[in-house]
């Protein structure tokens, strides 16, 4: 007499022990339960290696946008680094100024150490809206800033041409920019040890003289002497870029016009 339940029917699979399992093919028509749902067919997501360049993305390093370059991309300077960063700048104090207000706006301090508290004294007051944001020091006399990576710190040097040793130097996330008005007899020192050097426009014996300190090309030493108020050339190793800095209204209307000399 058969077992089987009358609400599922006689046993149709094998008897275990008996051998494999086979499973049942559907009868044509029939859902496929437990086999997904038949959907519309799409092409697959795939790129040939011809597409990839078009998925790139303009992602460059954090920082201060110092200009444009000369394919007038923005030209971007990192100045908040976990490790010790010199920067020497041998023009005039408009760039480091549209630098260091451009830093601010980063959320970074700036200690400005400078001779030329009356130079400096505009900027401050306008950087230093709700916090101190900008502080002014004589020569030799920049206290410790505690630089942090949630609160670094630039600290821009204007102690013109023979500037004394640093109290305050380069540190974690805490650089050193030093500006010097022209090429002095303190600048191949700064220059040495500098992590990048910006040349803005220098009288022809003075561009072959830095031509010979930063191995420059014969047509960068050429175009030093001719270079127009706020174009520096900046070299980092064996790189070099000319870059424009253009202020903004608000930069103008606080700074003035670009100028090489002060």
């Amino acid at each position: 007499m058969s077992t089987a339940s009358p609400t599922t029917g006689p046993a149709t699979g094998p008897v275990p022990g008996t051998g494999p399992a086979t499973a049942p093919v559907p009868a044509p028509g029939r859902r496929r339960f437990g086999l997904g749902l038949l959907g519309p067919r799409r092409g697959r997501h795939e790129l040939s290696p011809e597409q990839f360049e078009a998925l790139a993305l303009p992602v460059g390093d954090d920082g201060v946008v110092i200009g444009a370059d000369p394919r007038e991309a923005p030209a971007v300077l990192g100045l908040a680094r976990s490790t010790p960063f010199d920067a020497v700048l041998i023009g005039g104090a408009w760039t480091a100024q549209v630098i260091a207000l451009r830093t601010v706006g980063t959320g970074a301090r700036v200690a400005v150490e400078t001779a030329r508290r009356q130079l400096w004294t505009g900027l401050a007051q306008a950087a230093n809206g709700g916090q101190q944001c900008v502080t002014l020091h004589d020569v030799g006399r920049v206290p410790p800033q505690g630089p942090t990576v949630h609160s670094p710190v630039l600290v821009v040097r204007d102690c013109g041409v023979r500037p004394p040793r640093g109290r305050v130097v380069a540190a974690p996330w805490q650089p050193v920019l030093t500006l010097l008005p022209y090429l002095g007899p303190e600048a191949p020192r700064l220059m040495d040890s500098a992590d990048l050097v910006g040349v803005q426009r220098v009288s022809p014996e003075e561009a072959r003289h830095l031509g010979r300190l930063l191995g420059l090309p014969q047509e960068d030493v050429d175009a030093l002497p001719t270079l127009r108020d706020g174009l520096t050339l900046w070299c980092a190793g064996g790189t070099r870029m000319y870059v424009d800095t253009r202020a903004t209204e608000p930069e103008t209307g606080l700074l003035g016009a670009a100028r090489r000399m002060d």
